[in-house]
């Protein structure tokens, strides 16, 4: 995922025009551009087509692009507690985590490398974050004392800022200002399956009936699903036997076609 920590080049990443890591001069990139990067990845394997596409959150933004970009490429997506567009208040915020990391005092401007990393501020960031994305609930069974269960969230999101370059929170979000699939929908190809979660405060189910109605209305195949579980936004992994078998009746006959043994 272009502009990721976790992928190609990113801010850490060095700019052969000044010998040292782009930082806050990294590239404004888009949604189309990290999908375009994947595009080019499995150009070089010399991979031809997919079956499809999944992906949760922001996986599921991309999910809808590839079906608008390159409608040929694949049978099928499957975008995840996700929808086909990004939050309207999107500038906003990205302006909110920007002054936010400013607070840090190794923050230097995003040019903190080999100083630190404004890691401080970058795991309370993290930790808000998977509260949004339920994770109390999750871990409610695993820590019933109130007390333990803060803890566990804390350490968790202390290793994941260990790991995961401040820059990347801005480049990824300043990358969906203006991300809207909805106005292509005409040139998707691909059939859907499109899943949500019942208690998802980010990506509510109350959404699904009209992102259906306009995928239809595009003559797509579309079908909606929605996973019956507590844990909001998170919940497509550690729930992945609720909505498996959706997924893998979905895909059966895609998988049939192409004579994927075993698959």
């Amino acid at each position: 995922m272009l502009g990721s920590s976790y992928g190609s080049t990113n801010a850490a990443a060095i700019d052969p025009a000044t010998g040292q890591p782009y930082g806050p001069d990294f590239p404004a990139i888009s949604v189309r551009d990290i999908v375009e990067a994947q595009k080019a990845l499995l150009e070089a394997l010399e991979v031809k087509h997919l079956v499809a596409i999944a992906g949760p959150s922001y996986g599921g933004y991309q999910a809808f692009q590839w079906a608008v970009a390159y409608p040929d490429f694949m049978d099928a997506i499957v975008p995840v507690n996700t929808a086909p567009w990004a939050s309207a208040n999107t500038d906003k915020q990205l302006a909110e985590v920007q002054a936010r990391l400013a607070t840090d005092p190794e923050w230097n401007g995003g040019r903190y490398y080999g100083t630190g990393g404004c890691k401080k501020v970058l795991a309370e960031i993290r930790i808000e974050t998977l509260k949004r994305y339920g994770i109390e609930a999750s871990l409610a069974g695993r820590y019933p004392d109130p007390a333990a269960r803060e803890a566990a969230i804390r350490q968790l999101a202390e290793n994941w800022a260990r790991n995961w370059d401040a820059n990347s929170l801005i480049i990824l979000r300043r990358a969906l200002l203006g991300f809207d699939t909805r106005p292509d929908f005409a040139k998707i190809k691909a059939k859907v399956l499109y899943v949500l979660c019942r208690t998802d405060a980010l990506f509510p189910p109350k959404i699904a009936p009209a992102v259906i109605e306009a995928l239809k209305a595009a003559g797509i195949g579309a079908r909606y699903f929605e996973i019956d579980s507590e844990l909001g936004h998170s919940s497509s992994g550690p729930e992945h036997a609720k909505w498996s078998p959706v997924l893998r009746e979905f895909l059966a006959p895609l998988v049939a076609r192409v004579g994927w043994a075993g698959a």
